[in-house]
């Protein structure tokens, strides 16, 4: 599984990024985590609010910080 978190460097996009470390750890699941600051490349995403979570290169959430809970929720669909 490949997970990318994308944010320009935020206070919200860093919580995020740590929210997504926490929640791979916790389920125990195979992952890498990415951070992507680049804004040319999230915006081909059609990413306009960050953070944003990208699983598998499916954007699956935007614009908010999903807890830890709520990772997990997505990552062990």
């Amino acid at each position: 599984m490949e997970i990318k978190v994308l944010g320009t460097g935020c206070a919200k996009c860093k919580t995020q990024e740590k929210y997504v470390q926490d929640a791979v750890a916790e389920a125990n699941v195979e992952a890498t985590v990415e951070k992507e600051e680049d804004i040319m490349k999230i915006m081909q995403y059609g990413v306009m609010a960050t953070p944003a979570i990208v699983i598998d290169n499916e954007v699956v959430a935007k614009g908010r910080v999903l807890s830890v809970k709520e990772i997990v929720k997505l990552i062990t669909q």
